[in-house]
């Protein structure tokens, strides 16, 4: 009798490294293992290959490319880093390798791990609230600046100032932002601001860098200045995805040092357009509530003038008039027929009396009679100047003036002035009028007016 052996079940390599790997996928969860890196690589393709290795062992480690684009640094030879993921083989060389998908580095991981602890506590003392925080000044007169002297923040936030609001005055208060003293430093600056009470708002600032370069912003005696400072504080730490508990303590946060100079003052264009704005709406509202108060003017100086005291009293002197007139008329009828009424109306009219009218137009004519007087001396002194103007005038063409000088008329008997020598004959009698007095001359010669010097 042929026993038959069982058939074998015979696995190819391939099948065996297949469920191999099936195995150790299914059998490990994703675990996070620390080790010195070697052996880096990075191809064309973007996938990264490395071993982690420490002093009993190493492991091949891979991670693909669309989990390497997430990691903010690129490894290098002999940095320690901790790595998650899962354990697989690689099937056709037969090795087991790390597939992964998260990579720290070992220090900042651990340096994450106390930020975070650091952070739930002071969260849960209420150290965050927004309760807590504190509204920024709207102008701000005089700002201090918590940062290093020498970095590159202070130039920013100082240049930031300078162009959106010049007027602030700006107080810095020099500290290391790096290193074992810095913490005390910035501790210290807030504590110094906070007593003098001298400024408006606060900045802390510091330029980007590592984790461990920012650190000290992650101190706990930081976060505790901070909210027990007076001033209202503006944390610009690092670059906009870097936190730290100072940024979650500050009563508002900027992602960068700049950021934190924009968020404390006002721009200087934007606040004189909005105070232009602002006068130009005054000025509208002013003109708006003139028109309205003189249209409001004009509406009771028409009522005035329609009830006014002087349109009444016209009225009522008018009115007066005639009662006057009825009056005039009642005491003729009563003189006539009512003797015995006489002295009652007597001195009514003792009040209206014409002696009084007599006396009053007697003064006026005295006045008119004065300004008269005054006039007529006036105008006589005016004709008499007029007059001794027109004499003196007419006495410089006089005749008389000339015959002052020497000279003298020669008038013919007709009595006509004699002006040409060629109309006398010799024996002809003339009569010659002098200054003073009269002359009967005769004519004796006749010189030749053609000979010279006859």
């Amino acid at each position: 009798m042929t026993i038959q052996r069982p058939a074998r079940d015979v696995y190819s390599v391939g099948r065996l490294n297949r469920e191999v790997r099936i195995l150790l996928e299914s059998g490990l969860p994703a675990i996070w293992v620390e080790g010195e890196i070697s052996n880096f690589s990075a191809p064309a393709s973007g996938h990264w290959y490395f071993t982690l290795k420490d002093r009993d062992a190493q492991i091949r480690c891979a991670m693909f490319r669309t989990r390497n684009l997430g990691i903010g640094f690129r490894p290098k030879e002999g940095q320690l880093l901790q790595a998650r993921g899962r354990v697989g083989l690689y099937e056709p060389r037969g090795d087991y390798q790390l597939i992964v998908e998260q990579l720290e580095d070992a220090g900042e991981g651990a340096l994450k791990r106390e930020f975070e602890r650091l952070k739930a506590r002071l969260a849960a003392e209420g150290l965050f609230d927004e309760s807590l925080k504190r509204a920024l000044p709207a102008i701000p007169k005089r700002i201090a600046v918590v940062t290093s002297a020498t970095g590159a923040a202070l130039r920013d936030v100082l240049h930031i100032l300078a162009r959106r609001f010049p007027p602030a005055a700006v107080l810095i208060h020099p500290v290391p932002v790096q290193g074992a003293a810095a913490a005390p430093a910035i501790i210290a600056a807030l504590d110094e601001v906070s007593a003098c009470a001298d400024c408006d708002v606060v900045i802390l600032a510091r330029g980007g860098g590592s984790l461990e370069d920012l650190w000290c912003f992650n101190d706990e005696g930081v976060a505790r200045a901070i909210r027990r400072c007076t001033l209202p504080v503006v944390t610009g730490i690092g670059h906009e995805t870097d936190f730290t508990i100072a940024d979650f303590v500050a009563d508002q946060r900027a992602p960068t040092p700049s950021g934190a100079a924009q968020l404390v003052v006002p721009d200087r264009l934007a606040l004189q357009e909005q105070i232009a704005t602002r006068r130009e709406r005054l000025r509208l509202a002013m003109d708006r509530q003139l028109r309205h108060l003189q249209q409001r003017h004009g509406a009771l100086a028409h009522r005035l003038q329609q009830t006014h005291p002087g349109s009444r009293l016209a009225q009522q002197a008018q009115r007066l008039d005639e009662l006057e007139q009825r009056l005039a008329l009642a005491t003729r009828r009563e003189l006539t027929l009512r003797r015995q009424r006489l002295d009652g109306l007597g001195a009514r009219l003792s009040r209206v009396h014409p002696g009084i009218t007599v006396s009053r137009h007697r003064e006026r004519l005295e006045r008119v009679r004065l300004r008269l007087r005054a006039a007529i001396d006036q105008r006589i002194s005016s004709a008499s100047q007029q007059l001794a103007l027109a004499a003196r005038g007419l006495s410089a063409v006089s005749p008389l003036a000339v015959l002052d000088r020497g000279y003298a008329i020669a008038t013919t008997a007709d009595g006509d002035a004699v002006r040409d020598v060629t109309r006398l004959h010799v024996g002809q009698a003339l009569s010659l009028r002098l200054s003073r007095g009269t002359a009967q001359v005769e004519v004796r010669g006749i010189p030749d007016p053609d000979k010279k010097g006859a």
